[in-house]
Order: structure tokens, then C-alpha cells, then sequence
């Protein structure tokens, strides 16, 4: 995929960026600051849509899924998480749509 961000449409953030993950594994992007991996991520959860090439998912292109599914089916960890002034089990608890026992 190719992807500039909106407000900067001249600067290719990614240029024929490519990434195939075998089904069942987890991966880590790992680079130094600024090398795309948040940018990869965006588009990964769309955030963003590339402005060339699609982002496919077990064949299918993300466009074409419902966007709480999608992202239901990735977990992230960033590099600086936020707590929030609360309990853990509260922090836990916002990231759920439904009842749970923490």
C-alpha cells in the first residue's frame, strides 16, 4: 500500500509497503521512532485508508467488513498506555462492550 496522512497528502508517509501474516500468529512491529509502525497499525484497524493498494484480511479487503468486528479481532498493545485515575479492573472494564466478570 502507498498512505499519506490527509493533512499532508504531498508527504508519502508509506510507499508499496507490503506485510503478510500467516493465519494464527502474532507478530511485533518493531522500528525506530517514526518508521511507520503507528501508521501500520492505523491502517490495520482503519483509522486511515491507504491511498493506494488495500489492506486484506483472510482474503478479503478490511473495506468490506464491519468495523466493530474488525477491530474486535486485533489487540494492540502501545508503546505508552494510558491508565486511567481508577481501578485496573475499571480500566479493564472500558475496553468491553458487555458484561464481564474481571
Amino acid at each position: 500500500v502507498d498512505f499519506s496522512y490527509p493533512s499532508r497528502p504531498e508527504n508519502k508517509v508509506l510507499s508499496n509497503f507490503s506485510l503478510v501474516v500467516p493465519s494464527g500468529k502474532t507478530i511485533a512491529l518493531v522500528g525506530s521512532s517514526g518508521s511507520g509502525k503507528s501508521t501500520v497499525v492505523s491502517l490495520i484497524e482503519r483509522f486511515y485508508d491507504p491511498s493506494s493498494g488495500q489492506v486484506v484480511l483472510d482474503g478479503h479487503n478490511i473495506k468490506t467488513l464491519k468495523l466493530k468486528w474488525l477491530r474486535q479481532q486485533i489487540g494492540l498493545v502501545s508503546q505508552e498506555p494510558v491508565l486511567f485515575g481508577t481501578t485496573i479492573k475499571e480500566n479493564i472494564l472500558l475496553g468491553r462492550a458487555g458484561p464481564m466478570r474481571v
